[in-house]
C-alpha cells in the first residue's frame, strides 16, 4: 500500500486533475490512483469540497510565494507583473481557473495587506486600489476560463470567426485597467466619482 499523507493526496489529486480534468476528478479515482480504500481519504479531507479547496491552495503556490513589492518599485510595473503572475499560475494546471474560481480561498491576509499598503504608499487611493485589485483578479480568472475552455474545443471555428490571441487580449485588457487606475490616481479626490454603495469587498485572490 502506498504511504499516504495530506501532501501526497493533494499532489496526486493535482496530477489527476491534469490528466482527466476537473469534472472527472473524484475521490474514487483518487483512491484508486493512490492504492488505498476510498474511505481512508476522509481521514485527510472530510468532503470533496475540502479536497478541492486544498488543491486550489496548492495550485496557487507559485503566485502566493512570488516576491512582494517594496517601496521604490513602480506601482504600475508591479501591478502588471502581479496580475501576469496570477495568469501564469492559473494556466499551469488543467482547468486551473475553474478550480480557483470554485474554491473558498483562505488567502494570506498579510500578503494582501502588504500589497494594498504598497499601492497606497505609491499614491493610489485605498478604495481605488481595492477595486483595481478585485477587477484585475476577476478579469484574469475570467480570461483564463475562456482560454482553457477554448483549448479544450477540438471543433473548427466558423470561417468568418477571427482567431483570438488569448495572451494579446489579456494584455490589452490589463493595460486598460492599469491606465484607468493611473488616470484616477492623477485626479484630486474631489474630482473622482463617489464609491459605489455596498462595495466593501477586500480582494482575496490577487
Amino acid at each position: 500500500m502506498t504511504k499516504v499523507n495530506r501532501e501526497i493526496v493533494v499532489s496526486e489529486a493535482l496530477d489527476l486533475l491534469d490528466e482527466v480534468g476537473l469534472d472527472a476528478v473524484s475521490t474514487r479515482r483518487l483512491a484508486k490512483r493512490l492504492g488505498v480504500e476510498q474511505p481512508s481519504l476522509y481521514w485527510y479531507f472530510r468532503t470533496k469540497r475540502d479536497l478541492l479547496a486544498a488543491m486550489a491552495e496548492a495550485a496557487m503556490a507559485p503566485h502566493a510565494t512570488a516576491p512582494l513589492p517594496t517601496l521604490g518599485d513602480d506601482w504600475r510595473d508591479w501591478f502588471l507583473d502581479n496580475t501576469r503572475s496570477l495568469r501564469r499560475t492559473l494556466l499551469m494546471r488543467r482547468d486551473g481557473a475553474r478550480l480557483h474560481a470554485g474554491s473558498t480561498p483562505v488567502g494570506d491576509l498579510a500578503r494582501i495587506r502588504h500589497k494594498m499598503d504598497f499601492l497606497v504608499a505609491s499614491g493610489v487611493p485605498e478604495r481605488d486600489a481595492q477595486m483595481a485589485m478585485l477587477a484585475a483578479g476577476r478579469f484574469t480568472v475570467g480570461s483564463v476560463l475562456e482560454e482553457q475552455a477554448d483549448s479544450g474545443d477540438d471543433s473548427d471555428p466558423p470561417a468568418d470567426m477571427p482567431v483570438i490571441d488569448h495572451e494579446a487580449a489579456f494584455e490589452a485588457g490589463l493595460t486598460l485597467i492599469v491606465d484607468g487606475l493611473a488616470h484616477r490616481t492623477a485626479q484630486p479626490p474631489t474630482a473622482r466619482k463617489p464609491d459605489i454603495e455596498g462595495w466593501n469587498t477586500v480582494p482575496d485572490r490577487n
